[in-house]
C-alpha cells in the first residue's frame, strides 16, 4: 500500500502543510472539515497542491521529515514545477 507525502496550502498561499499519509483521500478531507490538527484548521489550510506516492513508508516518512526542513522558496519551487498553478490537486488523488 502506497504512501504519501503531501502538500497544502491556503486560499492565498500563505500557509503551507507538508504531511504524510497512507490515505490521502481521507486526510485531505480532514484538512477540508477542519479535524487534521489545529494549524491546519487555524490558517484554514484545505487546498492540496503537491504529492508523491512511495511504496516504502520509511522512504515517505524521511522524505516528509526533509521537505518540512526545508525554506519556503525550496517547497515554492517543488509545488510550481509540477503544478504551476497551485491549482487543488485534490481530484487527482489515485484512489
Amino acid at each position: 500500500m502506497p504512501c504519501y507525502v503531501y502538500i497544502m496550502c491556503s486560499q492565498s498561499r500563505n500557509a503551507l502543510y507538508v504531511g504524510m499519509s497512507s490515505n490521502l483521500a481521507q486526510r485531505v478531507e480532514q484538512h477540508r472539515l477542519g479535524t487534521a490538527g489545529s494549524h491546519t484548521a487555524r490558517y484554514r489550510i484545505r487546498r492540496l497542491i503537491w504529492f508523491e506516492a512511495h511504496d516504502d513508508p520509511g522512504e515517505a516518512l524521511a522524505r516528509e521529515r526533509r521537505i518540512k526542513r526545508w525554506r519556503r522558496d525550496w517547497k515554492e519551487a517543488l509545488i510550481s514545477a509540477s503544478n504551476p498553478d497551485w491549482r487543488d490537486l485534490s481530484i487527482d488523488i489515485p484512489y
